[in-house]
């Protein structure tokens, strides 16, 4: 069955409330709830199939009837009447569980549009509404560490109006954002700073003697980067009084060879955590540690080995580290049982409690709005869409090749004839692509999560043991890890090959996760060779060129979006000569230097160009450093202006430009240069192509820009009308 019949099959009102995501070769869409008209002619568990790899579908194996579904938006009699947490407060616990069904329906349904993948979001619900009936926000500052988990968050702070809007133009933020709401103390980004951040807060409040309380949720996924250890370090030397909430979703990036679970809730395990939670316990406990002092040094430390193993007896494993960072640990509790986790967090809010205490709260299983158990989906990994509204969006956008399909095939290739080439990936999840390479090579592959630092260092470690290591790490979250690039990698000249992905603008994620600093941070180092592909072959050429570099570092960037190719087909790469461009299209008076995928904006600026009788040249500089001096010294001989067109901030590639044309004395003679460059803000979240007018980067820009300066004003507006 081809793509266009399917397009028209699920175009008449086919509707799925929910789909789950296998972690396989190929991902299956099932649809677990729907409703029907005539329940007559359609078998549930009937699946949809699509390769990752390729973005292609490979087959369909019968769809069901799709004329007797309809989509119904569950009604929501308790949450209409929740404007503010505070309304919580007078609900019963029946209400309370009710009024989670709800929240996580409202979620599903926005998100079902969005082609957004919402089971973390979905996950946190009981947990989100504990935290408010408990705590007086925005009294008390409640911090999230990851953009999903907030969602529940939001709606419940008044903004469930608006969130439909996320992550949309003007919309709400899909993070929280100390710009939108007073509920929002502080932004969540990357992850792993709330921790720290509330430790600040927490010191801030005792400084100025107010009895506030702090709350901050950090993940298991946060738990990799070496910040947060910082600040439970931090935290248990200072004593200050804070709740950590440890959101543990039960996943690894390293699971159980035997597949069982990491950690389980039982009753006994309910149990302890309430006498642990209790304040009498906290007491004796408290003044059981008195009076050992009292006894003298050797008494108070015999007495603290007794209470760490004995708690570590009855605790899950693991536990005892956070008793030696200085967090009183209390769990693991049911992170769906609204009953348990209120009983505990009205414990641990108490204002007489002595210094930081971590509760350990398990979300591995989502409830969903038919009261099935299903697993939780990654954070932030690409996948197939959450619902049946976005289905249809999702095959006519996500089939499409992306430059990391690209580039994971070529780097796949590269792999398969040479044994030394291994990838070590950094960041919040895992582009669905990678899984390629890792199922290829599954002993070359190191998924080392947003511990981007230990990544950096690690791959220069194997890169000095003989290897070739490509590290691959969005742009955003290389900025993390800068200090280890300086330090370990460039001023030893050793040869790490970085791969940066989500390079430039990435649309709705908004200016947390755009990548637009990477190439002025990249290239102002001394020893590192800074690429960009322009389209697909050179992407695919560029993988082949870092491979062959074993001297020093070398990076190159692609942006997040689908490829705009021209080959079509896989074929192996040809190394490029290392500093040299070239020029695609000849013209005259003008010239348009263009750096990475902009090109291509570039040639369509020449074509709009060529309406007003203008033939202008496009030149692709495929390097920022080094520079072709003598493709940059022809261009500005031959022409009375110099463009530079770049998707990155000042400071990037049309600073070089300007650096050598300057001190060449270019400048001095006929040429006139101008850059374009994101401006120097952020660009708030929007779609992609918004986001790019915004910035004054589409092609009708850069047409414009060149009109401007051929003195054409006239015609520069009505090109931009």
């Amino acid at each position: 069955m081809d793509t266009a019949f399917l397009r028209s099959r699920l175009a008449r009102n086919l509707v799925y409330d929910e789909f789950a995501v296998l972690h396989s070769a190929s991902y299956r869409f099932h649809p677990l709830r729907y409703s029907r008209c005539n329940p007559t002619n359609s078998t549930p568990g009937q699946t949809l199939s699509v390769s990752p790899s390729r973005g292609l579908t490979q087959r369909v194996a019968a769809l069901p009837n799709v004329d007797d579904f309809f989509w119904e938006k569950d009604p929501t009699p308790i949450l209409d009447t929740i404007d503010a947490p505070i309304h919580l407060k007078n609900l019963s616990s029946k209400e309370l569980k009710q009024l989670a069904d709800e929240v996580r329906s409202e979620i599903s349904f926005i998100m079902s549009t969005k082609c957004q993948p919402c089971g973390p979001g979905r996950s946190v619900v009981e947990l989100t509404i504990a935290i408010h009936y408990v705590f007086n926000a925005p009294m008390d500052k409640i911090l999230w560490d990851a953009g999903q988990h907030a969602y529940a968050h939001k709606i419940l702070t008044g903004r469930r109006s608006l969130f439909h809007t996320i992550k949309q133009k003007n919309g709400l933020s899909g993070f929280t954002s100390r710009f939108e709401s007073e509920y929002d103390p502080f932004g969540a980004g990357h992850g792993c700073n709330s921790l720290s951040a509330g430790l600040g807060m927490a010191v801030a409040r005792d400084i100025n003697g107010r009895k506030n309380r702090i709350v901050t949720v950090i993940s298991n996924w946060t738990t990799m980067a070496g910040q947060v250890y910082e600040a439970m370090g931090h935290a248990g030397f200072l004593d200050s009084n804070m709740v950590v909430i440890l959101n543990d979703s039960c996943h690894s990036l390293l699971p159980k060879a035997d597949g069982r679970p990491k950690m389980s809730v039982n009753a006994f395990s309910s149990a302890v955590s309430k006498i642990q939670s209790s304040k009498g316990f906290r007491r004796f406990r408290e003044a059981a540690k008195g009076l050992a002092k009292w006894f003298g040094k050797g008494m108070h430390e015999f007495a603290a080995k007794v209470d760490e193993y004995a708690r570590g007896m009855i605790g899950p494993h693991g536990a005892t580290l956070f008793e030696e960072l200085g967090l009183y640990y209390i769990g693991p509790i049911d992170g769906h049982n609204i009953d348990d986790l209120i009983c505990v967090l009205k414990e641990v809010a108490t204002l007489d409690s002595t210094g930081p205490v971590l509760v350990h709260v398990i979300t591995g299983t989502e409830i969903d709005t038919g009261g099935n158990i299903r697993s939780e989906i990654t954070p932030n990994e690409e996948g197939p869409p959450n619902s049946s509204h976005d289905l249809l969006k999702f095959l006519e956008t996500g089939l499409s090749r992306t430059y990391n399909d690209c580039f994971v095939e070529a780097l796949t290739a590269e792999a398969e004839n040479d044994k030394r080439i291994v990838v070590v990936h950094g960041g919040m999840g895992m582009d669905r692509s990678l899984r390629l390479f890792q199922s290829s090579f599954p002993d070359r592959f190191f998924d080392l999560g947003i511990a981007e630092q230990h990544a950096v260092t690690f791959s220069a470690g194997l890169a000095c043991g003989g290897l070739k290591p490509f590290c691959i790490i969005p742009s955003t979250f290389l900025q993390r890890a800068y200090d280890q690039i300086v330090e370990d990698v460039d001023m030893q000249k050793i040869p790490v090959r970085f791969a940066i992905t989500n390079a430039g603008l990435v649309g709705s994620e908004g200016p947390t996760n755009s990548g637009p600093f990477d190439i002025t941070f990249m290239s102002c180092l001394p020893n590192m060779i800074v690429m960009s592909p322009s389209n697909e072959d050179e992407l695919i050429d560029m993988v082949a060129t870092a491979a062959m570099v074993e001297d020093r570092p070398i990076c190159f960037r692609y942006p997040r979006g689908a490829i705009v190719g021209t080959s079509g087909t896989l074929t192996y790469g040809n190394p490029l000569q290392i500093g040299k461009g070239e020029i695609l299209v000849e013209g005259k008076e003008i010239a348009f230097l263009g750096y990475g995928e902009v090109v291509q904006r570039c040639l369509i600026a020449r074509s709009l160009l060529s309406n007003f009788g203008i033939q202008a040249t496009v030149a692709n500089a495929r390097f920022c450093k080094p520079l072709d001096i003598d493709l940059i010294r022809t261009l500005c001989q031959q022409h009375s202006f110099l463009i530079t067109v770049e998707e990155g901030t000042v400071g990037g590639f049309g600073s070089h430009v300007s650096q050598f044309i300057s001190l060449d004395g270019l400048l001095d003679g006929r040429i006139k240069w101008r850059p374009i460059v994101l401006p120097d803000r952020y660009i708030e979240h929007a779609s992609l192509a918004e986001q790019l007018d915004l910035a004054g980067l589409t092609a009708h820009h850069i047409a414009a820009t060149a009109l401007t300066l051929l003195g054409r004003h006239r015609d520069a507006l009505l090109l931009m009308k």
